[in-house]
């Protein structure tokens, strides 16, 4: 009846796809949004499912030891009061919607719903790739409904639009749209070596790519470099982008790149890194694979630091 938006198995899957949260073969029907009668339509159809999040938490069903993060809309009001249902798209049988929910602080735990954080659901693979994505598109767009209320332009309420994509104020008719914050993360390498930094809420002895978000004005490349320079002291040359990844923390989009290295000297100027160090290749493969003599270790490749590392790892960067 309706149809993913996947690419045919004959197109080759892009490097990103990788990435955790970056499988979503939803069609997302963006040309149909403003149809309030079809999007009624398809939330009254018999298949229509939606993922639930309770704030920042998806909500499954528990079934043993597995998981469904997929209700009706009629279970999603029994979950709690519903304040936002957005229309994430339709895979090749069914509509696919997001709704956030309100509990009761003293309504009972049911053995068969769970709260997870959805970072241990992509780190332990609780759910299916091709579920963690369109997850992710809940989180996010649900995250800004719940800090968009009201209108940043008069203070009036705000309602949502276009199944949840826009926000319009009824007094002043000013339009709101979810917002995505880019972010550059980036591999500083210098011939058979790279630089890896940590701070200090990483995981004991983890080790990762540099990372920050852009700023007004900046091209992708000026964001590497000026994020290098600030958080360790060294300067980059030629930037090759690599690979992208959606994030809902709570909604980014990390820009992976491979930054080449003009200068080796470190500095911690904005005391945000805690330790930064230049690694040969061979200890970032050990790291990757978890049998470093010290213990060091790289992201989990939900992360797309991890994607970013095991291609200059493998020699596979440009």
């Amino acid at each position: 009846m309706m149809h993913g938006s996947a690419p045919p198995p004959s197109v080759k899957a892009d490097r990103s796809s990788a990435a955790g949260f970056s499988v979503n073969s939803l069609d997302r029907m963006s040309m149909r949004r403003h149809d309030v009668e079809f999007l009624r339509g398809l939330q009254d159809s018999e298949g229509a499912r939606t993922l639930v999040l309770a704030g920042e938490f998806p909500v499954v069903k528990r079934r043993g030891d597995e998981f469904d993060p997929f209700f009706t809309l009629a279970e999603a009001a029994e979950l709690g009061v519903v304040r936002e249902t957005a229309f994430l798209g339709c895979d090749e049988s069914s509509a696919v919607f997001a709704s956030l929910i309100e509990r009761p602080d003293d309504r009972p735990a049911e053995p068969h719903i769970a709260f997870l954080d959805i970072r241990l659901i992509a780190t332990q693979g609780l759910l299916p790739a091709s579920v963690i994505g369109p997850l992710g598109e809940a989180k996010s767009l649900l995250s800004w409904h719940a800090r968009h209320r009201f209108c940043s332009n008069c203070g009036a309420p705000t309602r949502p639009l276009a199944g949840g994509w826009r926000r319009g104020c009824g007094v002043c008719g000013a339009q709101h749209f979810p917002r995505t914050d880019p972010a550059v993360i980036m591999l500083v390498v210098d011939g058979d070596d790279c630089l890896l930094g940590r701070q200090a809420n990483f995981a004991p002895k983890m080790f990762s790519c540099l990372a920050g978000f852009m700023e007004s004005g900046e091209t992708i490349e000026d964001a590497v470099r000026r994020e290098v320079a600030e958080e360790a002291g060294v300067a980059v040359g030629r930037i090759t982008y690599l690979a992208s990844q959606p994030w809902p923390f709570p909604s980014s989009l990390m820009i992976g790149c491979v930054a080449e290295a003009l200068t080796r000297e470190l500095s911690f100027c904005d005391h945000e890194l805690e330790d930064a160090r230049w690694f040969s290749r061979e200890e970032v493969r050990l790291m990757l694979l978890r049998s470093h003599p010290h213990g060091l270790t790289c992201p989990s490749k939900v992360a797309i630091a991890n994607l970013l590392i095991s291609a200059w790892a493998d020699e596979a960067t440009p």
